[in-house]
């Protein structure tokens, strides 16, 4: 399922702390977790779906480059948004 636009609005506002503030690197990776999330249950329908499962490996790689500069920056800012995502066990 794509991402709607209301919920995208609606994960800048909460992890941005703004509507115009979507470029924090917390948003951006809120933004691909979300993504991530809805096209891991397209895959477990459409197995076969190799172009799309490119993109996602992507988006992952993406998304974790994202949390090592994070967590190479500010460590409390990368804790609050591995917890508020449930990304880590």
């Amino acid at each position: 399922m794509p991402l709607t636009k209301e919920r995208k609005q609606e994960l800048v506002v909460r992890f941005g702390g703004n509507d115009k503030n979507s470029g924090k690197a917390e948003v951006q990776i809120a933004i691909l977790t979300d993504t991530i999330n809805g096209l891991s249950s397209h895959f477990t329908q459409n197995k076969k779906d190799h172009h799309s499962r490119r993109g996602l490996l992507k988006m992952v790689g993406k998304r974790r480059r994202l949390l090592a500069y994070l967590q190479k920056t500010d460590i409390s800012r990368y804790r609050a948004v591995v917890k508020d995502l449930e990304l880590r066990k």
